[in-house]
């Protein structure tokens, strides 16, 4: 054990951007600011912090790399300006050896030069993961470095998950036991979704106990495409308990210290804490997080949103006021024959409390004049689902014509229980460049809906909303509930069907209990297996729609690659 002087740790909880390599050097250039600030002799960043998590296929770019490369070297020229502190960051390096050609790597540097390299073991290929594509495994040996007297052995994100051996061959804390660190540090870029922190703090504590060793765990924040990673970093002492952690969905640069074996202080933060988070406060921040950086990061400044009056386009409507301001959210609503009085009037009382503008575009006679052109040049006459489908496919074309004149974020209003069964229309209602709720079940939707109003204090929702029968309004009286069960039902199925053991465990055994008690009847099985041949059906539908926030442990997209044309 090291006797070392006391050890002041600087994390970089940073929101790097996946290419863009100048503005993340001048992130990690303004930590290293701050870390010399706060008098820190370590300052760790987060995994593949250079380049951003993920870069997929721009990994296959000659370009890409090179200009990972060069990143480092800005950076290392910069370090020497700080002599006395050691960074570590993350991204992809060259491999000399056979297999892929790059490594994902951990970097130390100190005073300009890298003083040691960490090669990722284990990469996944589970749900959202595909690194194998990219990366090879690194060697099977631990690699520590020195800091102010201390042995401080690295690690990258999935080594840190593996202590029980079930998922991979290789168990990296094997090879650091042999090395005897004082600590361990493990640069992050872990994904957020309900219960991912919890999971995260169980893993590494176990593993930390077991070894009986301390753990830094820095992760990533901010939203990249479809997932939204929270950072939440943390610190863990050899008894398996949190000494310090770090809000979620914030960027921080932050220390802590490390003495005689322990970070201090030592206030051992009850397991999984969320600091007063709420699931419904964390799905909310975590959306609001996801929406504002998707926005920001392809360019666009509003968005805008088909407004029917309905719960999924209120939800919609509100986070994206919140996450980029009342001023820059438009709404438009586009009755047609068959909608509600309170399609217009509820729109508008959403769109008064939220400060948005709202503008009125009915349909009638243009689905009036296509249904006439039709007859003329088919000699048939729309009817039934191919009128209903019209009406959602000329919206679709109404906001996306919006979008081309105004140069509008369109935001898609889908909730996961439709996407799931496909009550959705191809080129109309899923029309847009993002799904802000694509990731919540419809019951989820009016719980944060709900949420929304009791942390305003006020009914920005109007209750009106909130209690009227969910329904498309494309046919007359129509409601969900002719073509899909009770959402109370389709919601638990759906969550077996979907997720399944994925789920965190509390709502997994509910889920489970309710579907097998459900299944016991005849009537239940049999729509049991619609709901199962909905799912299957329209594939093709989800394969086409535009990306979703992912907040769930199993979302649709990269998160779940099905077959479109496969038998069930």
């Amino acid at each position: 054990m090291a006797t070392a002087n006391p050890l002041n740790i600087a994390i970089a909880q940073i929101n790097p951007m996946v290419g863009d390599f100048a503005g993340n050097v001048k992130m990690a250039m303004d930590a290293f600011q701050e870390a010399s600030r706060l008098h820190a002799r370590l300052l760790v960043f987060p995994e593949l912090s250079l380049c951003g998590y993920y870069p997929g296929d721009l990994l296959n770019e000659s370009a890409f790399i090179s200009k990972s490369y060069q990143a480092l070297g800005e950076l290392a020229s910069f370090s020497k300006q700080f002599p006395g502190i050691t960074a570590i960051v993350g991204m992809p390096r060259k491999s000399n050896g056979p297999g892929k050609l790059l490594y994902n790597s951990l970097i130390a540097l100190n005073n300009g030069i890298v003083i040691a390299e960490y090669h990722k073991q284990l990469l996944p290929t589970y749900n959202i993961f595909d690194e194998r594509r990219h990366f090879e495994p690194g060697p099977q040996h631990a690699v520590g470095i020195d800091v102010s007297g201390y042995n401080v052995g690295l690690m990258i994100c999935e080594d840190g998950w593996n202590d029980s051996a079930e998922n991979y061959a290789v168990n990296p804390y094997e090879a650091l036991a042999m090395i005897r660190p004082d600590l361990v540090v493990s640069i992050n870029a872990s994904p957020s979704n309900i219960g991912k922190r919890e999971q995260r703090q169980q893993v590494i504590c176990a593993a930390a106990r077991r070894h009986a060793l301390p753990i830094l765990y820095v992760n990533q924040v901010g939203g990249q495409d479809s997932t939204v990673f929270d950072g939440a970093s943390f610190a863990v002492n050899a008894d398996g308990l949190v000494a310090k952690q770090w809000p979620a969905f914030q960027t921080v640069v932050d220390t802590l210290t490390f003495d005689a074996h322990t970070f201090l202080p030592q206030p051992h933060f009850p397991l999984n804490s969320l600091d007063g988070y709420s699931v419904d406060e964390f799905v909310l921040s975590h959306i609001v997080l996801g929406l504002r950086d998707y926005a920001r990061r392809c360019g666009f400044k509003t968005a805008v949103v088909g407004c029917s009056g309905g719960i999924d386009s209120a939800l919609t409507i509100a986070l994206a006021v919140e996450a980029l301001g009342a001023g820059n959210v438009i709404a438009i609503t586009m009755p047609s024959q068959f909608s509600s009085s309170g399609s217009v009037s509820d729109s508008q009382l959403l769109c008064d409390a939220l400060g948005v503008t709202l503008y009125i575009h009915p349909i009638k006679a243009l689905v009036g004049d296509f249904s006439r052109q039709f007859h003329d040049s088919f000699a048939d006459e729309l009817k039934g689902l191919s009128l209903e489908n019209l009406q959602a496919r000329i919206r679709g074309t109404i906001l996306m014509a919006y979008s081309n004149h105004s140069g509008t974020l369109v935001l898609t209003t889908g909730n996961k229980s439709e996407i799931s069964v496909g009550y959705c229309t191809l080129y109309g209602d899923t029309n847009g460049g993002l799904g802000p709720i694509g990731d919540l079940y419809k019951t989820e939707v009016y719980r944060l809906s709900a949420h929304i109003n009791q942390r305003a204090g006020r009914e920005i929702i109007p209750e009106t909303v909130l209690s009227k029968e969910p329904s498309a309004e494309l046919a007359p009286d129509q409601k969900d509930t002719d073509s899909l069960p009770p959402y109370e039902v389709l919601d638990e199925i759906l969550k077996i069907l979907i997720e399944g053991d994925q789920l965190p465990q509390p709502e997994f055994q509910q889920a489970r209990d309710f579907v097998a008690n459900y299944r016991s009847t005849a009537a239940g099985e049999a729509v049991y297996q619609r709901v199962a041949d909905m799912i299957a059906r329209n594939e093709y539908k989800r394969r086409q729609a535009p990306p979703i926030i992912r907040v769930r442990p199993r979302a649709f997209g990269a998160g779940r690659q099905m077959p479109i044309a496969a038998r069930h």
